[in-house]
């Protein structure tokens, strides 16, 4: 039996686990896909996606922990407290030390990071859109179901 077939053989039986074309690759594709077109998007606004997330957990919670953001986020807090760093230099966001714990500090949207509600959904909207435009909606919701399922596996 010649290499190429061995190879071909080896492939086929295992092409579910190899990258490019199993599911890790995928969803890591998938997503360093929309993150780059969505970076590109929010550059007037000179922030990040990852600034984005934490406006978002703001803009459904004000006043939350960085532990509390970190956990709705799934990241560990030292990546979070230099993102909040930059957001606070940025007017973003301030701090305040939590009035019953003052172990805890809170993180709360200033005037101009509650401004930005009005803008940046939309902006975000457009790379789901460019991303699913050719996705029906049942199937984005199935997509959203799995996606679900499968991070509660991995959690």
């Amino acid at each position: 039996m010649s290499s190429s077939s061995s190879n071909q053989e080896f492939v086929e039986q295992w092409r579910h686990s190899l990258a490019p074309y199993n599911l890790g690759y995928k969803l890591k594709l998938a997503s360093q896909l929309m993150y780059r077109d969505f970076l590109e998007r929010l550059q007037p606004y000179g922030l990040t996606p990852f600034h984005y997330l934490v406006l978002c957990c703001l803009w459904e919670e004000d006043g939350l922990s960085t532990s509390g953001i970190a956990d709705k986020l799934k990241q560990l807090g030292a990546t979070l407290t230099g993102v909040v760093d930059r957001m606070e230099q940025r007017s973003l966001v301030y701090r305040q030390r939590d009035n019953r714990d003052r172990r805890i500090v809170r993180i709360w949207l200033t005037d101009e990071g509650k401004k930005l509600m009005n803008v940046l959904p939309s902006v975000g909207e457009k790379t789901i859109f460019a991303a699913t435009q050719d996705i029906s909606e049942s199937e984005q919701k199935a997509m959203l179901q799995l996606l679900d399922r499968l991070i509660s596996n991995l959690s």
